[in-house]
């Protein structure tokens, strides 16, 4: 197995958030598996490798010797610029959000922490290798969530302010403190997460503004499972990969569901009765289960080994699937209806246009 080497711009400041965690977390895990190492590439740190170093003083003869590390890089917006640092070497793209408009190049492999993001690149990129790696949950989760009963938690809605959306802050909010209940929205920095769920009955998490704003998906989204874990009901959002672990009416419910009134009669009839709104044991269990980090150590497992020898075999020479472009597909479909109208002597020509 090659050793494997995670690119992040930077673990401290302004670069510290959910999904920094999560891409440490998914390299302590892959250090069981193989030789890891966590490499920054915008600031230097202390205790860090940094990309431009390992890069001026790697040899270009060894770039894809079995030896070679393989690189994964994750940082949306700067996956096509550390692509092309990394041309020639053992890359894999761990692929969080999608949405970006960048394509990649023949035989980066994926690793995909949805169905959603899965899907995304088996449309636009299906000759790259593909896998589906979703995120865990950590440890805590499993272990001191759900220790409170929700009927008798200090808080009755928990919210999020990060990527709650304007309804959610502006009307829904508003609407349910009026009725009474106690509603905590939560703002900065929080060192125990797991004790802040256990501490409330509801939470809501609406992210789907927050996400069409910027033109990119949620990735995997964390939240809703941490907050079932804890045993709290969840009211959601459904975009992109929520859909993935959320089931409405069984796994979660949806937030924004037609009017406010229904919202606010639903989730007052959570808080008065959670226990009747929890999420489905059974259901539950088992999306927990796969969340552990057991089982994303097995599917890590297997998603290295294949993509090691993957370019174990690009390495020796074979050459990588390439997709058509888009252009040339839209362009080739009617060209190709057209052909069948003309005689045979101009069909080559037509022929030639399509390759």
């Amino acid at each position: 197995m090659r050793p494997v080497r995670f690119l992040v711009p930077g673990t401290t400041g302004r670069f510290r958030c959910g999904g920094l965690l999560v891409e440490l977390q998914t390299a302590r895990l892959v250090g069981q598996l193989a030789a890891t190492e966590v490499v920054t590439y915008r600031q230097r740190e202390p205790g860090h490798p940094f990309l431009p170093d390992l890069l001026s003083s790697a040899s270009p003869a060894s770039s894809q010797a079995a030896t070679e590390p393989l690189w994964i890089v994750s940082w949306g917006f700067d996956v096509p610029q550390l692509l092309r640092q990394l041309r020639g070497r053992p890359v894999a793209y761990h692929a969080h959000s999608s949405g970006y408009g960048f394509d990649l190049p023949a035989a980066v492999p994926v690793l995909a922490v949805s169905r959603n993001t899965l899907g995304y690149w088996g449309n636009r990129s299906p000759r790259s290798p593909l896998h589906l790696v979703p995120n865990a949950l950590e440890p805590q989760w499993l272990q001191r969530g759900n220790r409170v009963s929700p009927e008798r938690r200090p808080i009755d809605v928990l919210v999020q302010l990060r990527k709650s959306s304007p309804y959610l802050l502006k009307q829904l909010v508003p609407a349910l403190r009026a009725q009474g209940l106690r509603v905590e929205v939560q703002r900065g920095w929080v060192d125990d997460l797991v004790d802040l769920f256990n501490s409330a009955a509801v939470v809501l998490y609406d992210s789907a503004d927050y996400w069409r704003g910027r033109g990119v998906s949620e990735g995997f989204g964390l939240p809703p499972l941490e907050a079932m874990a804890c045993g709290c009901v969840v009211f959601s959002s459904l975009n992109h990969a929520l859909a993935d672990s959320l089931d409405p009416g069984r796994l979660g419910h949806q937030i924004g569901a037609g009017t406010l009134q229904a919202d606010l009669e639903r989730i007052m009839a959570a808080v008065a009765d959670p226990l009747a709104w929890q999420a489905q044991p059974a259901e539950l269990a088992a999306l927990l289960a796969g969340c552990s980090e057991a089982a994303l150590l097995e599917r890590w497992q297997a998603a290295l080994s294949q993509i090691n020898s993957h370019w174990d075999r690009i390495a020796a020479g074979e050459p990588p699937l390439r997709s058509p472009s888009i252009f040339r597909l839209r362009l080739g479909q009617p060209l190709a209806r057209l052909q069948a109208k003309f005689p045979a002597q101009f069909r080559a020509r037509f022929a030639k246009l399509l390759r």
